[in-house]
């Protein structure tokens, strides 16, 4: 078998209302979806998700290849890009092109890929997670009423502007989880996504902490700050997750020798050869590993394999347009079909449909691609400078800076 060529697609995620987090939201709430399909000689196709960018240079490494020998192709296609380097979108086009060769050999075998990659369960746990900074407190509620009634029992939500608002989205959260769990006690999460500096991601935390439990805090500072990082992670209860936007295994050894992450985590985007060495040097140093994204089709098959996943991200219940996926929600897990290879199927009209006036991020402008000016350093808890997003129903309640008050022992 031999690779032949590749086509690339882009569709659409139609969430249906606005996504974000602390640095922006897109407002239509309709977000790209790029996918990459990869052609052999025996009419096998292989699918991946995940960015264009210099696709002809990084396929010059696949093309005529066999593309069962998929971790050489892996290292093969670093080796493409060492001059340019490896990082960032690029790395991410290597991810889909890595993907998708996975799909082709566990095809050719006539398994799943779970199944191919040594995993003996199909059932993946997940977490709910809406990019919901821009919701109202009623949109919130709606949205979270209906993981809960999936069987969602743990939640992150996007936040990190405003201490006394997130403290009340968190508590909004747990109550309807907790209902829809008769009682039981969810988890909950927060993804400040590199909003802040050390001292602001403690002093946030802490004082969330005075009257929640938070299972992590997301990305508190910068991703590559391995002394911020731990200095986060000794400084509240709650453990640091971060990761996901790290590309390439050599820029976690920092942060692990540092002490800088307890929750490991990696994009959907970056690949499946990525994740698993990724969830390795994790379990080598007793770590949990988690995977990020909003269609993480590709790592859920990865991570029935490696003894040290956690959870994974569930973000939207309905898959991209034009995108067929034998997977399912069944109490609060991802459920793997036994579809050969990623079970995963186009309906390329529907893609070509849906991309049509799709919202398509320009440099410069504000939103969550982009960093705001303030970030890190706001003195204000809630900002409307700097491109990050003002909550439809946010108070600025103060300096974020300043002391705080013991809060009630009880609050609503």
């Amino acid at each position: 078998m031999r690779i032949t060529g590749y086509r690339t697609l882009t569709t659409v995620q139609d969430w249906g209302r606005p996504v974000g987090d602390a640095n922006g939201v897109y407002a239509d709430g309709v977000v790209p979806v790029p996918v990459v399909v990869v052609e052999t000689d025996e009419g096998i196709t292989g699918i991946g998700l995940g960015p264009h960018v210099e696709a002809d240079t990084v396929f010059a490494a696949l093309d005529g290849q066999d593309p069962r020998a998929v971790v050489s192709l892996y290292d093969r296609m670093l080796r493409q890009t060492f001059k340019a380097g490896h990082a960032g979108v690029v790395f991410g086009t290597i991810g889909a092109f890595d993907t998708a060769l996975w799909d082709i050999k566990a095809q050719a075998a006539g398994e799943p890929l779970w199944r191919l990659l040594g995993g003996n369960d199909r059932v993946v746990e997940a977490y709910a997670s809406g990019l919901d900074i821009d919701l109202t407190d009623e949109e919130l509620v709606a949205t979270y009423e209906v993981y809960g009634a999936r069987g969602l029992r743990a939640a992150k939500l996007k936040g990190g502007l405003d201490i006394e608002r997130d403290l009340h989205r968190l508590t909004l959260v747990r109550d309807v989880l907790t209902d829809a769990a008769h009682g039981a006690r969810p988890g909950l999460m927060l993804d400040a996504n590199e909003a802040w500096s050390r001292k602001q991601a403690v002093r946030h935390v802490r004082e969330i902490e005075r009257v929640l439990d938070l299972t992590w805090i997301e990305e508190p500072v910068r991703r590559w700050d391995a002394d911020g990082l731990a200095v986060v992670s000794r400084g509240v209860r709650a453990s640091v997750a971060s990761g996901e936007n790290l590309t390439g295994l050599e820029q976690f050894r920092p942060l692990i020798a540092a002490g800088g992450l307890d929750v490991v985590q990696t994009a959907a985007v970056w690949g499946i050869t990525h994740f698993l060495r990724v969830a390795a040097l994790a379990h080598a140093h007793d770590l949990p590993v988690s995977p990020i994204g909003n269609t993480p089709v590709a790592l859920l098959h990865a991570a029935t394999s490696v003894p040290n996943h956690i959870a994974s991200e569930l973000q939207n219940l309905r898959p991209p347009t034009g995108l067929v996926l034998d997977v399912h929600v069944e109490d609060g897990t991802f459920v793997l079909g036994d579809s050969p290879g990623l079970g995963v199927r186009i309906d390329a009209a529907a893609m070509d449909a849906a991309a049509v006036g799709a919202h398509r991020p320009v440099p410069g402008t504000d939103g969550p691609h982009v960093r705001p000016e303030q970030a890190g350093r706001r003195l204000l808890a809630v900002s409307n400078g700097g491109g990050a997003p003002v909550p439809r129903n946010a108070v600025d309640v103060g300096p974020a800076l300043a002391a705080v008050e013991t809060p009630p022992a009880v609050r609503g």
